[in-house]
Formats: C-alpha cells, structure tokens, sequence
C-alpha cells in the first residue's frame, strides 16, 4: 500500500477515521483522502486528528456524485465506511436518508472505481442476516446470558454463531437491506470489472466511538458509567441477557490491512467477521464489567417489549476468515471497555457535550 492513493468514505467518522489513520500511518504509507459529510455529531471532532495523521480531509456527500470526484485525482483503493448506521432508520420515520446513503452513495462509490479503475473494500454488516431468522435460533439461558446451542439442520448456524451461508431471507431492517442490497451491485461491478472484498462485520467498539441506543452498544454503556444518565434494559426478559461479539477497533483495522495484503485470497469473497464467541458480552455481563472498571453504579431499569429489529443473540462465526488469514481478534472485551474508558476520562471535557446531547 506504500504510496497508494486511498479514498476512505464516511473517513470522519468512528470506524472511517480510525481506518484512514492506520492506512497513513509511516508502517503503511498511503495516502489518504477522507471524505465525509459530518452529520454525524461528534465525527467533526476526528478531523484535526486526521490532520495529524496526515491524512486529507474533503467535506462532501456520498450522495451526491459530484462531490466524489477528487478533483480527477487517480485512486487506487476506495474503502466503503460512509453510511447511516442505525438500526431504527426509517422505524420512526421516513427511510430517505438511509436509503440514498447507504445505496445511492455506493453506487456513486462504484462508478467512481470503475472509472479510475480503484479496488472496492465494503464494509457491511451483520444486519443482512434476517432477524426472525435469527432470533428463532435455538439458545439456553443461563444466569447472565443467552447462549446459542448446536443447529442441526440450520445451514450457517452452530453454537460458535453464524456463518456466511446462514439463509438471507426475511425481513432485516432497512439498514441491513441497503447494505445486502450493496453486496449484490458489488457483484454486478465485478462484472464490470471492480475488485472487490465484502466483511460483514458484528460490533466494532473502541475510543472514537460515539455510541447511541440505535447504534455503538458498548461505547453507550461506559459512556453512561462516566458521564451519567439513565441505561434500560429493553426486551428479552428485561434482564439484559441479550449477547453481541465485539471487536476492537483496532483488530478491525489489522483485519483490513490483512485482507489487503491477501487480496488474491479474498478478492471477490464474502467474510464474517467480529469477536466471534470468545470476544462476546450480554448487556448484563457489560455492566458489570463498566462497574467494576469505572467505579460507578448506574441505576438499570428494564422494559419487557421486544423491539421488531431486535436480535436475542448475534456472535461472528469467522472460522473461514482466519483459516484463509493470519488474522484472529487479539483484544478481549474487557480491553475494549477499558479503552472506551481511558479514552471518555482523558477528553472527559471534549465528549461530555455529545454524550449527554
């Protein structure tokens, strides 16, 4: 990658800037654009440290193909991070805005990789698997947790999660279907010509990270823990047994530059990737360990309805990923929260503001 032009989308926000950061750092030496339109609150606070890094900062939508064409500069890799990421998109309103930037801005991204001739890295989601579909999976319950058992007879399904043959169809979430909807024009690109890679990523958390109910779980919890305000556990029992993996940012970041060092091994290729059983929390169990690294108690209360997109247990099974890479998750979950933490008490001033917004 050494001297390659990078255009990272959606480069300001959690995932995009830390992305962007590791590709220009001297160990890899890109050069990288990032491009963002900043609506998310808090992404404004990752452009000096993208200056710092050295990486170029455009402000500019993905929506909008004009704004994507760098001045005709040539491209060799474009990294797909730009998107509405919540889970509620279009739940309490109109679905607009997740639909026109989570589609209509990747095929602006895939045009410009076809015209300049850049390989795609997509960034997807574990969203695209089907939550009834998921959610009818068989699990126990134990005192902290809901824990998946064997699938017999389920493709995709075991005790170690899903797989990427898991069944696609059912209803996702409008989030997860623009970015299904993503993988498929991504093989229609192929035809044309684009490379490409597509990483289904679980839960990304890390410092950065600006965590909403609708989106940034574990980032939200410490945040509640050092900065205050009301956690609620929702759905499922109302006893917070609800399990996601997670993995950290950082790891996120090694796996790309993994995948990008085999690409001949994964170019065209579908992946799940995440914490995968070892690296998973219930909500339950994340408090406990926020407590315990903050030294703060926040009062839980609980709410038995179920939300519609909610999902009982999501956990990576990423075995084909790291039979085909060298890459495994190195940071555990107890890591993660302890990074969130270091990082909110150490700009407690800076994130206070967006935290409590």
């Amino acid at each position: 990658m050494r001297g390659a032009t990078v255009l990272v989308t959606g480069g300001a926000g959690f995932v995009g800037s830390a992305v962007a950061r590791r590709l220009a750092a001297p160990d890899v030496g890109a050069r990288v654009v990032a491009f963002d339109n900043l609506r998310r609150r808090g992404s404004e606070l990752n452009v000096p440290l993208l200056a710092e890094a050295g990486v170029a900062f455009v402000h500019g939508d993905v929506r909008h193909q004009d704004d994507l064409a760098l001045g005709g500069r040539p491209i060799d890799l474009i990294v797909e991070c730009a998107a509405e990421p919540s889970v509620l998109a279009g739940y309490g309103g109109g679905s607009r805005y997740v639909v026109d930037a989570n589609l209509g801005g990747l095929v602006n991204c895939l045009e410009l990789a076809r015209e300049r001739g850049a390989r795609m890295m997509f960034l997807s989601t574990s969203r695209v698997y089907p939550v009834e579909r998921v959610n009818a999976l068989a699990v126990r319950e134990t005192t902290t947790r809901y824990a998946l058992t064997d699938q017999p007879g389920v493709p995709g399904a075991s005790a170690e999660g899903i797989a990427e043959d898991f069944p696609l169809g059912g209803v996702r979430t409008l989030y997860g279907s623009t970015k299904l909807a993503g993988e498929l024009l991504l093989a229609e690109y192929a035809a044309l010509g684009v490379e490409y890679v597509i990483t289904r990523f679980g839960v990304i958390a890390g410092p950065g990270q600006m965590g909403k109910v609708d989106q940034g779980v574990f980032s939200l919890w410490m945040a509640r823990h050092v900065f205050g305000g009301a956690l609620r556990y929702q759905g499922w029992g109302g006893a917070g047994k609800q399990v996601r993996d997670v993995v950290h940012i950082a790891d996120a970041c090694d796996l790309l530059l993994a995948q990008l060092g085999a690409w001949s091994s994964v170019n065209g290729r579908t992946w799940n990737a995440g914490g995968g059983l070892a690296n998973s929390l219930s909500l339950a169990e994340t408090t406990a360990l926020c407590e315990e690294i903050s030294g703060t108690h926040v009062e839980m209360s609980s709410d038995l309805a179920t939300h519609p997109s909610d999902v009982r247990v999501y956990l990576s099974d990423q075995r084909a990923l790291m039979h085909a890479l060298s890459w495994r998750p190195l940071r555990a979950p107890r890591q993660v929260l302890e990074d969130l933490h270091a990082w909110m008490t150490s700009n407690a001033a800076t994130l206070a503001p967006v935290f409590r917004a």
